[in-house]
């Protein structure tokens, strides 16, 4: 993979990211750069995971953003449990 590829990569996960966190409903007590590495590992694994079905963008796009919406639920309740308890 070139390095234009990692970069292009980890831009559209960010974007996939902010996206997912936009669709999560309330808050989410977790901080922006976690938001952003769900995003750039929910772009990969939604990428993947869509290929098995189809190449298509807009499907693909659906997969990553939903992906990232779930983990970024998943984890703001993990996290906003673990650092309550200050």
């Amino acid at each position: 993979m070139a390095i234009t590829g990692i970069i292009s990569a980890i831009v559209v996960g960010l974007i996939i990211g902010a996206l997912g966190r936009l669709v999560v409903p309330g808050k989410q007590h977790i901080p922006i750069w976690l938001t952003l590495l769900i995003g750039i590992i929910a772009a990969l694994v939604g990428s993947w995971i869509a290929s098995l079905f189809t190449s298509f963008w807009l499907i693909v796009l659906v997969v990553q953003v939903v992906l990232a919406a779930i983990v970024v639920y998943a984890v703001a309740g993990m996290w906003s449990a673990r650092h309550s308890r200050v």
